[in-house]
């Protein structure tokens, strides 16, 4: 059992029916929280909710197109009606897409922008208000080190990933002075399904990346997990607009 470092808080956890989300879910419940996650993946996320709360006390799960500005409304008007409050909001969904300048289609990089940022906007743009209205929160945004450094071979990725990455920053400052705080976490090479478009690219090309990685493994989501569990505690109430990284060494 945890601490109880997020005792009495909720959570909003976007992409939270496997991978990263899943682990955060778990970590924030463990630590005194009660979380919804969300998703498109509706029968995932339902196996998820149930396998972290069998009796649904500390879990839920709703259905989630993160790009719709009505899914958000409602999905934060449940959590608000029925839970009371939200302290936290993690914008974990997102996308993973290889393609270069050359061979990237519009159509592939409006999809991923739509995701990995509007997704985001529309989030901190929905659950704002209540915030507001309680003077406290912590928004965690999910970038990632292409949101650190220049990535070839992955265009549209890297520019979502550092559009969060500035939209982190200045919403930071829009709302400090509202006792909100706003910060992005950058993951390296992270061990969930979306590692797997590293195996698609070919024989080797996954242990070639390794091979660029100080600490010399990849990632858990654990990590990550852990690096959110910081930022929505009042362990990191000093900490706004600014970039955590967890990438083993990767940007150093």
């Amino acid at each position: 059992m945890g601490n109880n470092r997020l005792a009495g808080k909720v959570a909003l956890i976007t992409g939270g029916a496997r991978g990263m989300g899943a682990s955060e879910a778990q970590l924030f419940i463990e630590e005194g929280a009660r979380v919804v996650i969300t998703d498109v993946r509706e029968d995932v996320g339902q196996e998820t909710a149930k396998r972290l709360s069998p009796d649904g006390s500390v879990c839920t799960f709703l259905r989630h197109d993160v790009t719709n500005e009505a899914d958000w409304s409602a999905v934060v008007d449940e959590v608000v009606k029925s839970l009371g409050q939200i302290d936290i909001l993690v914008n974990n969904a997102g996308i993973f897409e290889r393609g270069s300048v050359l061979d990237t289609s519009l159509e592939d990089f409006e999809r991923t922008m739509d995701i990995n940022v509007t997704g985001v906007f529309l989030g901190m743009k929905t659950v704002v208000p209540h915030m507001v209205k309680r003077q406290k929160g912590s928004i965690i945004n999910i970038s990632s080190v292409a949101g650190i450094q220049g990535t070839p071979g992955f265009l549209a990725y890297g520019a979502s990933k550092w559009a969060v990455r500035g939209m982190t920053k200045g919403v930071a400052k829009e709302l400090a002075p509202l006792g909100i705080r706003v910060n992005s976490i950058h993951p390296g090479i992270i061990d969930t399904p979306m590692l797997q478009t590293f195996e698609a690219a070919g024989e080797g090309v996954r242990d070639a990346v390794r091979t660029r990685i100080p600490l010399g493994y990849e990632a858990e989501p654990i990590h990550v997990a852990r690096m959110a569990l910081y930022l929505g505690s009042d362990e990191s109430a000093y900490s706004t607009g600014s970039e955590f990284i967890v990438d083993g060494g990767w940007t150093a």
